[in-house]
Parts: structure tokens; sequence; C-alpha cells
């Protein structure tokens, strides 16, 4: 097996097992920040180091505040408490979605059509792993962002990370 494959192989199955452990989280959480009013946008789980966070990210219709962010917050340390579903010490942080929203999935990509937006690859997609551009489409397998004037096709299972680009 040549190198380049077997690296393909470790970093598919890495990104299955964060996706697996991303979609049990949302599936735990979900339920339980929708009767306390809240929409769970997507959780981010880092490794730095030694360190682990584990971000939810949260929103209402009203906005998000401080006391908001505490309030899950309490409730999610209880809910992680028991459940145990990440393995090994982290530092839960809730946050509201900010000026550089994080987008998370097909829906939210659906509303924000027309928005500029900042898109982080896993690996190149026609040469490159970052893209600015228009959110122009989203469709069933990708979204179509125009970039340097041109519509760039981008499977979702290709991206890492996707933002807003504050609009000032």
């Amino acid at each position: 097996m040549d190198g380049h494959y077997a690296h393909f192989l470790v970093v598919a199955y890495e990104l299955c097992m964060m996706y697996r452990q991303n979609q049990a989280l949302l599936d735990l959480c979900q339920p339980e920040l929708a009767a306390l009013g809240y929409e769970l946008l997507g959780i981010e789980h880092h490794q730095d180091g030694n360190r682990a966070i584990l971000r939810v990210y949260i929103d209402k219709d009203t906005g998000v505040t401080i006391d908001d962010c505490a309030v899950v917050s309490h409730q999610l340390t209880g809910l992680l408490d028991v459940a145990d579903p990440v393995k090994g010490t982290y530092t839960l942080e809730v946050s509201s979605p900010g000026l550089d929203r994080p987008i998370f999935t097909e829906l939210q990509f659906k509303r924000f059509i027309g928005e500029m937006v900042k898109v982080r690859l896993h690996q190149k997609h026609n040469g490159r792993r970052r893209y600015i551009g228009l959110l122009v489409a989203v469709e069933v397998a990708f979204i179509v962002i125009c970039c340097d004037d041109e519509n760039i096709e981008i499977p979702f299972s290709l991206i890492e990370t996707a933002r807003l680009v504050p609009n000032f």
C-alpha cells in the first residue's frame, strides 16, 4: 500500500469517527436545548495538545446573551456528566454564533444563500483548501460558491468548517 493511500485511509477513518461522535453529541443535546427554547446550531470538538474543548453553538429568535450561555452550560454539564459521550477531559464552552457565524448543516447553508462565506476543507479541492466567496446555491451533496468570478461546487463531505464573512 502506498503512503498516500494509507494516509487517506487514516484521515477518512478519523473523519468518520469524528462525525459519529459529533452526531451522537447532537442527538444527545438537541432535545434538551429545544426544551429550553434554544436551537442547537452545531458542536465543535477540538484537541489542542493536552487540552480539549467542546464548543456548543446555540441560537434563539431574540438572540443569545451571556445568561443564556450560562443556563445552557449548566444544563449540558449535567447531561454530559451522566451520559459521558466524550472520552477524556475537556472544557465545555457554550457560545452564540457571533457575526462570523459557523454553518454546520445543509439547512443552515440554505438560510445564507446570497451571503459571503469562508470555507475550509479537509483536503484540497481544485488545488485549494480555503475558499471565500458568495454562496450561490445549495444542492443535495454540495454547495456552490462564486469565488474569483467562477462558480465552484464544493462537496459537503470535504467541508471542515464554514463561516459567514461579516459584512461591515
